[in-house]
């Protein structure tokens, strides 16, 4: 391969970078950025501009409304007109709370870095920064414009974010998701299930359940029957699955339920199984004529599914991957990302491309230091080759 000798140096660059790397992921694990605490976003993309600044990049901080600011950097390295853009995603918000780092502090011990958001993804933001670095170092020029798009709400459903990276993604030749890599062998995401939440409102009557249960018309009975139905409509063979993972109804055990409640989670490996399950939830009636049923909701990401472009991607890497005798494997996965949007719209994307680690959204996250120089180095040469 062609690329052989810059990506060894490329790698052997970042290995005498691991420390300022540990560095990086410290201060921006410090910074605690909550999805749901726009200020503390605010601040970290602010420091994250900084950073790219420093690096020579042309920095925006987009501020949607009822969200924190979500960062765009735009990186050229060549010389003349790129030949096009590549997209490279991430995002600022964590699902941790503001104070989670009084009792989950930063802390590095036996070859791992803990604490609230260092494998997702707070590692992946740092691999990028320094990929870059790395590339301006040894006067690599990657032929392509790179964007390296933030995003702040990803984490509670990227309503702000979701129109942010498709126009981008539709500018784009390829997406790299700078998402954690799926387990300790650091396998990159070729497919990802499509993500969606129904939910299902009874309303009933409420009787004296002692003196006249019959003038009643129980919204709990009529709910569980309703999600007996639900139930039978999955298919986890073929990935699709539905659970009633939220449920409230009723005021007092001596009256027959008036109102209940559900949620409905559902998770689909195939668009089309995704508009189907749609027209069959919204498609149900009450059990009992005398109940009324609303139901809401449905997919809020598409399914990223292995795609023949995607495989292309993931072959690339994996090409590279073994030019730097690194091990690389794909796996599919049930959870989504923003990657989800952008090959819903035929844009190639590779996921999974940040940290390696586990514990993700426990109090027992780490990310393995060892392995941040070497994703570093793989997305580098990715920049580098595409």
């Amino acid at each position: 391969m062609q690329f052989a000798a810059p990506l060894t140096e490329l790698y052997r660059h970042l290995r005498l970078r691991q420390s300022a790397l540990v560095r990086a992921l410290a201060a921006l694990v410090i910074l605690e950025s909550p999805s749901t605490e726009p200020a503390a976003v605010d601040r970290l993309a602010r420091w994250l501009a900084r950073e790219w600044r420093s690096r020579g990049a042309r920095v925006r901080l987009l501020r949607p409304r009822r969200s924190g600011a979500i960062l765009r950097a735009e990186v050229f390295l060549g010389r003349g007109r790129p030949r096009g853009q590549l997209l490279i995603l991430g995002h600022l918000d964590t699902v941790y709370g503001l104070g989670t780092l009084a009792g989950m502090p930063f802390r590095v011990r036996g070859g791992r870095a803990y604490g609230p958001g260092t494998v997702d993804m707070k590692s992946g933001l740092v691999q990028a920064l320094f990929a870059v670095e790395a590339l301006q170092a040894l006067k690599l020029t990657p032929p392509a414009k790179l964007v390296f798009l933030f995003t702040s709400d990803e984490e509670v459903g990227s309503r702000a974010g979701r129109p942010v990276v498709e126009r981008e993604a539709r500018r784009s030749r390829a997406v790299l998701v700078l998402e954690p890599a799926s387990g300790r062998r650091g396998a990159l995401k070729t497919a990802r299930k499509g993500v969606g939440e129904f939910e299902l409102v009874v309303e009933g009557r409420a009787a004296h359940a002692g003196i006249e249960p019959e003038k009643g018309v129980n919204a709990i009975e009529e709910l569980a029957a309703q999600l007996l139905r639900i139930k039978q409509l999955a298919r986890p063979r073929r990935g699709l699955t539905l659970n009633a993972n939220v449920i409230e109804g009723g005021t007092r055990t001596n009256v027959v339920a008036e109102r209940a409640r559900a949620l409905v989670d559902v998770r689909v490996s195939r668009r089309a199984d995704g508009r189907l399950i749609e027209r069959r939830v919204h498609s149900l009636r009450p059990v009992n004529p005398r109940a009324r049923l609303r139901v809401s909701g449905g997919l809020n990401r598409p399914p990223l599914e292995r795609t023949a472009k995607v495989v292309r991607l993931f072959r690339h890497a994996h090409r590279l991957a073994q030019a730097l005798r690194i091990r690389l494997e794909e796996s599919s996965t049930g959870g989504g990302s923003d990657g989800n949007f952008t090959a819903a719209l035929g844009v190639p994307t590779l996921d999974g491309l940040g940290g390696v680690g586990g514990g993700a959204h426990s109090p027992g996250e780490f990310v393995v230091l060892r392995r941040m120089p070497e994703r570093a180095a793989l997305l580098a040469g990715l920049l580098l080759t595409l």
